[in-house]
C-alpha cells in the first residue's frame, strides 16, 4: 500500500471530500496573492511578480494567485474551515504567509475556527532579493493553530525560528520551500506514521519531507505540470523511504 495519495484538483473541493478528523497535521503553502499593490499587478503571472531578473532557471507558473485582499480572507477563510473539520481534535495546522498577507492570513485562520497559536519567522539568510534604500524583505512566516486544545503529538523542544537559505538548483516551483525546513516543521507531526496534509502541494516537498519522516502524506496540486513534478518527485521518495534514518514509533531528536 502506498504511504500517499495525491489529487490532481481544486483544494477547496479536495478537502471536503476528505474524511472529518482524519488528519494528524496540516501543513501548506498557499497562493499569497500578494505580488502587487493594484488588481492589475496581482493579475501578472507569478513568473513576472516573483522570479528574480536575469534568473537562469525557469519554472511553470501557477495559478490562484491573483485575489485582490478581500477575496484571498473571505478564501482562506473557506479552506480553514475545511482543515478544522479534517484534523483530528487537537491537531495542529501550520500555514507559510508573506509580510503583506500575514495580518489577513492570521484573521482567515480565527474566522475558520482554529485557535492560533503563534507565528515562526523562516529566515532566508542574504540570498533573499536585494532591496536597496529600504530593510530586505528576508522573512517569511509560518502561522501556527490547533484544532481546538493541542494535543502533543512529540515531547521534543521544537524552535522557534529557521534559517535555511533558497536554494535555486533544488527548486522545482517558484515558491519552492527547502526539503530541510519541511522536514524540521513536520517534525511537529510527532511519531511515525502519521497522516500529514497539504492542500497546496505544490511541486510536493511537504509530501517528500513527510516520506522521510516515516508519515503518510495526503496532497493537492491544481495545476498539471507542476502535479507532474510532484507525482515524479514522491513517487522516488516512496521508492527509497525505507533508506531514511527515522524509524516508526520513535519520537525524533531535537537537531
Amino acid at each position: 500500500m502506498s504511504n500517499y495519495t495525491i489529487h490532481k484538483a481544486d483544494a477547496l473541493e479536495f478537502l471536503r471530500d476528505l474524511p472529518t478528523g482524519s488528519v494528524d497535521f496540516f501543513v501548506t503553502d498557499p497562493p499569497y496573492s500578494s505580488g502587487g499593490a493594484f488588481r492589475d499587478d496581482r493579475a501578472k503571472s507569478t513568473s513576472e511578480k516573483y522570479a528574480l531578473t536575469g534568473t537562469e532557471k525557469q519554472y511553470a507558473n501557477f495559478g490562484g494567485d491573483c485575489r485582490d485582499q478581500l477575496s484571498f480572507y473571505y478564501w482562506c477563510a473557506l479552506w480553514y474551515g475545511q482543515a478544522l473539520r479534517v484534523l483530528k481534535p487537537g491537531a495542529i495546522a501550520c500555514v507559510f504567509t508573506d509580510w503583506r498577507q500575514l495580518p489577513v492570513t492570521i484573521n482567515a485562520m480565527q474566522i475558520g475556527g482554529l485557535v492560533w497559536r503563534g507565528i515562526m519567522p523562516w529566515n532566508k539568510s542574504e540570498a533573499a532579493r536585494l532591496a536597496r534604500g529600504r530593510f530586505r524583505a528576508q522573512c517569511e512566516y509560518i502561522v501556527w493553530a490547533s484544532a481546538g486544545q493541542i494535543t502533543a503529538r512529540t515531547q521534543a523542544c521544537l524552535p522557534g525560528f529557521f534559517t535555511y537559505p533558497v536554494v535555486g538548483k533544488d527548486k522545482l516551483h517558484q515558491t519552492g520551500k527547502p526539503l530541510e525546513l519541511m522536514v524540521d516543521i513536520c517534525k511537529i507531526a510527532g511519531s511515525a506514521p502519521v497522516t500529514v496534509c497539504d492542500p497546496f502541494m505544490g511541486s510536493g516537498t511537504t509530501g517528500a519531507a513527510a516520506l522521510m519522516l516515516g508519515h503518510r502524506f495526503w496532497g493537492c496540486e491544481i495545476d498539471a505540470e507542476i502535479f507532474a513534478l510532484a507525482e515524479k518527485r514522491l513517487q522516488e521518495m516512496a521508492s527509497k523511504q525505507h533508506l531514511f534514518g527515522y524509524k516508526t514509533g520513535v519520537e525524533y531528536e531535537q537537531n
